[in-house]
């Protein structure tokens, strides 16, 4: 489900309540491929419910350039809220999810590729809340850059 930050607060609260185990991971899932899916799917297998903190078409292009991103926020959005691991997505404008994380306390964190725990964004806030913060292995060669560079090499 595509949920405001109003709704996310409510939604994470009646969560926390019932006990269930929330995971949380952000990022821009501009062109989904296949390293999104395997990495989605591992994080959805840690937990009961999968938040995905996206970023919005402003954040991509402080982030990524301004020919970035490809798709429009809400196009990718609906992409990610159609897929199997994914329970809730929620657009943020900021360059980082750190507002997001604090409201959603997450009981684990997640980022791919080879981040070390204490430069993923909100894990002193997760940490802090005796949750954990991992890691997950990057699939190498599976990358919205590398498909971007594919399709320029045609």
């Amino acid at each position: 489900m595509i949920v405001t930050r109003k709704e996310i607060t409510g939604i994470t609260k009646n969560l926390h309540n019932a006990e269930r185990k929330i995971v949380f991971t952000n990022g821009c899932f501009d062109i989904i491929h296949r390293g999104h899916i395997e990495y989605l799917n591992r994080a959805k297998k840690l937990g009961d419910i999968l938040i995905i903190g996206l970023n919005s078409d402003d954040s991509v292009r402080r982030l990524k350039g301004v020919n970035r991103p490809i798709n429009y926020e809400q196009d990718r959005a609906i992409v990610l809220d159609n897929l199997k691991s994914v329970d809730y997505v929620c657009i943020f404008d900021e360059d980082t999810p750190y507002e997001l994380i604090k409201i959603v306390q997450p009981d684990i964190l997640v980022k791919g590729g080879d981040w070390a725990v204490q430069d993923i964004v909100g894990s002193d806030i997760v940490l802090a809340l005796g949750g954990e913060v991992k890691s997950l292995h990057f699939i190498e060669g599976k990358s919205t850059t590398d498909i971007i560079e594919k399709i320029r090499d045609l």
